[in-house]
C-alpha cells in the first residue's frame, strides 16, 4: 500500500510539473497537453493547433485583436506597444507575410471585410494621439483608405461623427457597419452605419435596461439578420433585429461569474463562441433558432490557462477555426474543429 501511495504522489508531481511550465515555459509539445486536459466539457468540439504560427517571434507586443478574411485566407493581428509594428498578416496556415504601423496608435479591434473586388481591413483606435477616437480603412498592405470619427478628439457626436475608446465593429457585405463604441469612454451605444457612413439606427445610452449597455465590446451578426453584443459590463449579450434595431432579447445566465468580451459565429451558426477575459475562457454556446432568443445553453468549454487573457476573437468562415487574441499570453492561438464537426460544415 505504501508503494502505491508512493507512485500516486509521484505522477502527481509529474503531472502538475507538467501543467506549470507548459503555462510559463511556453514549450509546444507541454502546452498541447495542458490544453488538452483543461476541457470541461460534455463534447470536445475543438483542439488547439500547436503548430500556429510557425514562429511566434512576431508577437512582439500586446496582442488585441485578430480578423481572419476568409476569401484570401489571410490573418490579421494588432497589437500594442513601442517602436513595434501594430499589424501583422499571417497566412492562416502560420506562415508571416508582412507588417505595418502606419497611421495605427492604439488598436482594439479589427475586422477583414473582404469581397472579390476590395480586400480591406478595418480597425478600432483608442489611442490618446492625433490617430486615437477613430475607425479606420485599410488596405490589405496598409495604406490608409477611410477614417470615421474626429481623429486625436473623443466625443458623442454623429454629425461630424465622434467616438470615444470604439471597441469593435462589424462590416456586412452590403457595406452596412456596426459599432460598439465605448470600451470605458463616454459613450455606451450601438451604431449602424450605411455604406456612405450615414445613421441608420443608433442604441446609445448607459444602464443595466433592454438596449442600454455598459461598456459593449463586441458585436456580429448571423445569418438570420440579427446582431449580437457582448455587453460585458452588465454580464448580458444583448440581441436587435439588424434591419430595424429592434430589441429582441438578451442572455445572461450564462455569464454570472463573468460579462462576455467577445462573440462570434461558427460558419454553419450552429453555435455562438464567446470569450469570457478575466476567467480565461471560451464557451461554445447552442444558437438560437429564428424567432427565438431563449437562454444560453453552454455546449462546450475550453478553458484556458491562469492570465492568458483572451481579449477578442475571430473565426476562419472557411474552415471554421477560432483565432483568439490573448493580452496576458502575448500571443494569438488557432483551435481548429475535431474531424467530426468538422465534416458537418459541408452537410
Amino acid at each position: 500500500m505504501a508503494r502505491f501511495w508512493v507512485c500516486a504522489a509521484g505522477a502527481g508531481f509529474f503531472l502538475a510539473s507538467l501543467v506549470l511550465h507548459s503555462r510559463f515555459g511556453g514549450a509546444p509539445v507541454l502546452r498541447k497537453f495542458s490544453f488538452q486536459i483543461s476541457w470541461r466539457t460534455k463534447e470536445i468540439l475543438y483542439r488547439l493547433d500547436v503548430g500556429w504560427p510557425k514562429r511566434s517571434e512576431y508577437f512582439t507586443g500586446t496582442t488585441f485583436c485578430v480578423a481572419i478574411d476568409s476569401l484570401s485566407g489571410l490573418v490579421y493581428v494588432a497589437q500594442r506597444g513601442d517602436n513595434i509594428p501594430k499589424v501583422l498578416v499571417f497566412t492562416e496556415d502560420g506562415y508571416f507575410l508582412r507588417s505595418w504601423n502606419y497611421t495605427v496608435d492604439t488598436p482594439h479591434g479589427i475586422f477583414a471585410a473582404s469581397t472579390l473586388h476590395e480586400q480591406s481591413v478595418w480597425i478600432t483606435d483608442v489611442g490618446s494621439g492625433s490617430y486615437g477616437h477613430t475607425i479606420k480603412k485599410y488596405n490589405s498592405f496598409g495604406d490608409l483608405v477611410q477614417v470615421l470619427g474626429t481623429p486625436g478628439k473623443k466625443g458623442t457626436g454623429l454629425n461630424p461623427l465622434q467616438f470615444d475608446n470604439p471597441a469593435e465593429l462589424y462590416v456586412e457585405d452590403t457595406g452596412d457597419i456596426y459599432i460598439v463604441d465605448g470600451d470605458g469612454g463616454l459613450n455606451n451605444r450601438l451604431i449602424k452605419l450605411s455604406q456612405d457612413f450615414m445613421v441608420l439606427w443608433l442604441h446609445g445610452e448607459r444602464g443595466t435596461g433592454p438596449a442600454k449597455f455598459n461598456i459593449p465590446h463586441s458585436v456580429t451578426v448571423d445569418s438570420t439578420d440579427r446582431v449580437w453584443v457582448a455587453d460585458r459590463g452588465n454580464k448580458r449579450i444583448q440581441v436587435f433585429d439588424k434591419d430595424t434595431g429592434e430589441w429582441l432579447g438578451a442572455w445572461d445566465n450564462c455569464f454570472t461569474e463573468e460579462g462576455p468580451s467577445s462573440v462570434r459565429f461558427t460558419p454553419d451558426g450552429k453555435y455562438v463562441i464567446i470569450g469570457q477575459l478575466n476567467l480565461s475562457r471560451l464557451l461554445l454556446v447552442a444558437a438560437p433558432p429564428v424567432g427565438s432568443i431563449g437562454n444560453c445553453s453552454v455546449i462546450s468549454t475550453i478553458q484556458l490557462a491562469d492570465q492568458v487573457l483572451p481579449h477578442l476573437l475571430d473565426v476562419s468562415g472557411k474552415t471554421g477555426a477560432i483565432y483568439v487574441a490573448e493580452i496576458g499570453a502575448k500571443q494569438v492561438q488557432k483551435y481548429v474543429p475535431m474531424n467530426s464537426y468538422f465534416l458537418s460544415f459541408g452537410s
